[in-house]
């Protein structure tokens, strides 16, 4: 009996994250890099085009084509919509879930497979990328995919594995550039060399592997080529002469990394990832980091585990991301099946006293700092609606309630809380915080303002190319025209310019002749300030942008 309670609340569990998860799809935009993926897509539509990436109707050469191609097929399947812009980056976070039952089922247990499960669709970071959407969800589904075939693989040879394998890793090469085998052969690479088993790294199998991958990316090659490579008069970066094939193999990520290619930072944190952790990876991070240093005491003390695959791989990662000069919280998300895969078995199997003192105590922090933190929000925040609250508070009392009586086991019962609370946290954002945040984006309200039928002949104009959010709005190609350029450039006489407040700014500084005509207050930061939160002081940190016309 106690075995199915377990099951039924591992399944309650299971679609009460699906439903979190899937809660945003249909959240306005609210940051600016989901927007100018979703207006890239678009644009590919606009322009009948499947090959070239165009923003503000100029080249663009910053992410391979992989997630543009899907984005752009649910577009033409569905609309043009922030949930069909999302739709396929949650498939694919579906995706990274299967596999990662799959795998963990295959080398631990089945419910230690299911808690992997749970521990990836809890993670707080992970469940943001659904909203926030970038790269990351399409990543997770496909190097946890790649890395579970190549098991497959290893153990056997199968043509079927091989060829998935392949156009698995090829897709996430397509989605994010080379570095993502660094996981995924990092993580074949560290199992052979546990197994001590180095030299069946040269079997025809894996060199099969490369050549085949190499095939799968020659569709991404070959539209870059068609775009940068055959026409070197383009200016791209500020230069002429950019291979697009060159940027891709290397600049767009080992580049950055290094600090060599042409978007860099000047400096790094080496330990950033690892305290940016504590809230993305929450509430399971500090469990992570014990099951971390029991797989290194593992190693040390020469005890076999039972796979390689997800400690190396994660790992190996995991340092270039750290020691590289170009770090974003979110880079980790692709790591985070395997660092599910890590965490799970430290979640369910016996420990010492001590030890499992530790394991309670590292999800008890989080049990009970999440749900302050989110009251502390939602009393400042004052939204203007208390109704999802309210259920998402009712329906986390009535699964406390049946975990805390059905439950036996200390560590089970500490391990649903954290999913429990992890999923009240997510909920709330998706369904309160972040439609009151949607409010104050003027980028919004000006794209609205500008679709009205009396500005259908209008030509539109950005003067900076972050403002995304009001391209995708837009219902009508923008074209950009560089701020020290509004005055000189010759424009339609029916042209409206967006402003965001710093451009204006500017404009007023240099004298440029301009009319208002419209503006609309906004919230110009990504960040969350906690003087936004506040609902006294969030009229403090609010803007304006406006839409002018030349006089």
């Amino acid at each position: 009996m106690k075995k199915d309670t377990n099951s039924q609340l591992y399944a309650l569990l299971f679609v009460l994250a699906l439903v979190v998860n899937l809660s945003g799809i249909g959240l306005k935009f609210f940051t600016d890099d989901p927007a100018l993926y979703a207006s890239i897509a678009k644009n590919l539509i606009y322009k009948k085009d499947f090959l070239q990436l165009f923003t503000y109707n100029q080249d663009w050469l910053d992410k391979p084509h992989f997630p543009f191609w899907l984005v752009m097929c649910s577009f033409k399947l569905f609309g043009i919509s922030e949930w069909t812009y999302r739709l396929p980056a949650l498939l694919f976070f579906l995706l990274s879930g299967l596999y990662t039952y799959l795998f963990t089922k295959k080398f631990y247990s089945n419910e230690i497979a299911v808690m992997a499960v749970l521990i990836l669709m809890t993670a707080q970071s992970a469940i943001m990328s659904n909203t926030d959407v970038r790269a990351e969800p399409y990543l997770m589904g496909l190097v946890i995919g790649s890395i579970y075939h190549i098991a497959r693989l290893n153990e056997r040879y199968s043509f079927g594995q091989l060829l998935i394998a392949a156009l698995l890793t090829a897709c996430a090469i397509m989605t994010k550039g080379l570095f993502v085998i660094v996981a995924i052969y990092g993580a074949l690479l560290g199992q052979l060399l546990f197994q001590k088993n180095l030299k069946s790294l040269f079997s025809f199998k894996w060199v099969f592997l490369g050549l085949l991958t190499l095939l799968f990316i020659l569709p991404e090659c070959y539209a870059l080529y068609i775009q940068f490579d055959m026409h070197p008069e383009k200016v791209v970066f500020g230069t002429q002469n950019v291979s697009g094939i060159k940027w891709f193999l290397w600049d767009s990520q080992f580049g950055r990394f290094v600090s060599s290619g042409p978007i860099t930072r000047k400096s790094s944190d080496v330990f950033f990832f690892v305290h940016t952790l504590l809230w993305a990876f929450a509430p399971w991070c500090l469990l992570f980091y014990f099951a971390i240093y029991k797989n290194f005491k593992e190693v040390f003390q020469k005890r076999k585990l039972p796979e390689y695959y997800a400690f190396c791989g994660g790992l190996l990662l995991l340092l270039i991301f750290s020691v590289s000069r170009f770090q974003l919280p979110f880079y980790t998300n692709t790591l985070f099946p395997l660092f599910a895969v890590i965490t799970a078995p430290y979640a369910f199997m016996q420990l010492n006293k001590v030890e499992n003192n530790i394991r309670l105590t590292s999800q008890w922090l989080y049990i009970i700092l999440l749900p302050v933190a989110v009251l502390l929000i939602h009393f400042f925040s004052q939204p203007g609606t208390q109704l999802w609250f309210i259920i998402d508070c009712v329906a986390t009392i009535i699964i406390i309630f049946l975990i805390a009586t059905r439950v036996m086991e200390n560590y089970k019962k500490a391990f649903m809380l954290a999913c429990t609370i992890a999923l009240f946290v997510n909920f709330y954002l998706n369904t309160t915080f972040y439609g009151e945040l949607i409010q104050y984006k003027g980028q919004i309200t000006a794209a609205n303002y500008i679709n009205q039928s009396q500005f259908n002949s209008y030509q539109v104009y950005s003067l900076r190319t972050e403002n995304n959010i009001f391209q995708f709005y837009c219902k009508r190609p923008v074209d950009f025209i560089p701020l020290e350029q509004f005055n000189t450039s010759k424009t339609p006489t029916t042209s409206l310019f967006f402003v965001s407040q710093p451009s204006m700014d500017q404009l007023v500084k240099n004298k440029a002749e301009f009319k208002v005509v419209a503006s609309f207050t906004d919230y110009p930061q990504e960040n969350i300030l906690p003087a936004f939160i506040n609902a006294t002081t969030r009229k403090n940190v609010l803007g304006k942008v406006y839409l002018i016309s030349k006089q």
